[in-house]
């Protein structure tokens, strides 16, 4: 399936490209999230017309993007979790309780944008979380995990 990007998707592609992707991941995920159009001749010319717009608002993306990671820059959140005197969670603490606890600490995030390669946590310390702000823009930040009293 042959595609035109209209934003940069991480490992394959920036905005214009013309991208040949499986079916089922252009029809189900990215014509779906606006993320590209099919590649027919009136999609390329139309695209080529408003390119201006497509790279202001990528322009415009990137730039919030930056300044949601100047916000991050050395913050970190503590989350209390009922645990056993040995420091294992009954539980986990996963992306959505970090997002919740950014979002309550007044710093909005998403949970899909808390990225957490070797899963939930699962016992009590410090631990670095990677955030994924944009396709170029990652910050990483510092999760605190305490017993509750």
């Amino acid at each position: 399936m042959q595609l035109i990007l209209l934003q940069k998707v991480a490992n394959l592609g920036n905005l214009g490209d013309q991208v040949k992707v499986k079916p089922g991941y252009g029809r189900n995920y990215l014509v779906p999230q606006g993320k590209a159009v099919p590649a027919t001749p009136a999609n390329v010319a139309e695209f080529e017309q408003r390119r201006a717009d497509y790279e202001a608002k990528a322009k415009s993306h990137l730039d919030a993007a930056e300044a949601r990671k100047s916000k991050l820059e050395g913050q970190s959140v503590t989350i209390a979790a009922n645990a056993s005197t040995e420091g294992k969670l009954f539980g986990s603490v996963g992306p959505r309780d970090i997002a919740d606890a950014f979002s309550a600490a007044g710093i909005e995030l998403n949970k899909s944008e808390v990225v957490m390669g070797e899963g939930p946590i699962r016992k009590t310390g410090e631990f670095d979380v990677l955030i994924h702000l944009h396709a170029d823009v990652e910050i990483t930040v510092k999760v605190n995990v305490i017993a509750e009293a």
